[in-house]
């Protein structure tokens, strides 16, 4: 398992949780605490208040974690804090299509920043759930995909 990050970039297998650092999972809650240092004596340096938003998972200790959110900020989290992925958040405005094509007719259009259930991938593209809209967009406009999620 791989995260689409820089090429050649080193994926280990963390001796803490037995999975893939760098990786992505989501928030479990909508309100996680992201502090400076891994443990609660250290500062809050942001208060995430957005249940399911991506974050990539750069390090890890037994009960914490270092994440970097969409916006490029680091900062560790307690690990019982994250969750399996299961959303992604839209980069750019893009249109949500019918089906895996780009001829396809849209449904919505989709600004960035909106955060969207993540129900399936292919080669090219992933099938999203954004409110009661549900179909599939360009895996370039998502960040939150680790690159095994054609098996979701």
């Amino acid at each position: 398992m791989a995260t689409p990050l820089a090429a050649g970039q080193t994926v280990k297998i963390s001796q803490f949780s037995g999975k893939p650092v760098p990786r992505f999972e989501s928030l479990r809650y909508s309100r996680v605490n992201g502090r400076i240092g891994p443990s609660t004596d250290h500062q809050v340096a942001w208060e995430y208040e957005r249940a399911g938003l991506p974050v990539l998972v750069i390090k890890e200790t037994r009960d914490w974690a270092q994440i970097r959110d969409p916006d490029g900020d680091e900062v560790w989290v307690a690990a019982r804090m994250l969750t399996d992925p299961g959303h992604v958040i839209v980069t750019r405005e893009t249109v949500l299509r019918r089906r895996a094509q780009s001829g396809s007719p849209g449904r919505a259009t989709l600004q960035a920043g909106v955060l969207a259930e993540l129900e399936s991938c292919e080669e090219r593209w992933c099938e999203v759930r954004v409110g009661d809209y549900r179909g599939w967009v360009d895996k370039p406009s998502l960040w939150g995909l680790n690159t095994d999620s054609a098996g979701l």
